[in-house]
């Protein structure tokens, strides 16, 4: 009960952006800092090179007290909200591992992470998962990323793709609620909210990750 009022709490202090299209709103999480003491983050594959990233420093990666709500259909909240980051890759690239500011709330602690082509500045074709991803750390802690690898995928310097952390729609995993955190840029983003599909908007924030593979 503690824990369920406590997550109330948090729920309830979001803000509210509005969509360019269809008039939804996508919640944006505000979280306490639960520690000051931010670590680095894993260590990425000797071998795979920068396709793109949003990042900061090592120690400051991301902001880790507000991001987007990330969430199943069977979550605390009551209804799925899913988000998406978009990224191009400056020439033709294979694409072997993504990296997110994703973090737990309540409920299962697991997210599938998936590739996307794009269709009108929006998540399209599935292009490679999901992958599930276990163990994310607490929200409000920085700098541990939710790690996915994949089969090297083929990306097209100068398309736009998206990184999608999304859950089941039913059975485990389809209850997880947490916060995919957000680094200050102005770019394209997209969200899913209570399976009506995928509405693409503009912000002043960007869900931070990073994509990693082989440049030929």
């Amino acid at each position: 009960m503690k824990q369920s009022l406590v997550l109330v709490c948090l729920w309830a202090v979001c803000n509210v952006m509005l969509l360019a299209q269809g008039g939804k709103a996508a919640r944006v999480v505000h979280t306490t800092e639960k520690s000051a003491i931010h670590v680095p983050p894993q260590e990425a594959p000797a071998g795979l090179k920068n396709i793109y990233s949003n990042l900061k420093s090592k120690t400051d990666l991301y902001l880790d007290t507000v991001g987007r709500a990330d969430e199943g259909p069977n979550s605390f909240s009551g209804g799925s909200q899913f988000a998406a980051m978009p990224f191009t890759p400056k020439s033709n690239s294979h694409v072997s591992q993504v990296r997110v500011a994703v973090q737990y709330y309540i409920g299962a602690n697991q997210v599938n992470l998936s590739l996307y082509g794009d269709t009108n500045d929006a998540p399209g074709t599935l292009l490679a998962g999901p992958i599930t991803v276990a163990n994310l750390p607490n929200a409000g802690t920085c700098c541990t990323l939710a790690v996915a690898n994949f089969s090297p995928v083929a990306v097209t310097g100068g398309t736009q793709y998206w990184v999608v952390a999304d859950t089941p729609l039913t059975g485990t995993g389809s209850d997880f609620q947490g916060v995919w955190d957000f680094v200050a840029v102005d770019v394209p983003q997209a969200v899913n909210i209570k399976g009506g599909g995928w509405y693409g908007f503009s912000g002043l924030y960007e869900v931070a990750g990073q994509v990693l593979g082989t440049i030929p």
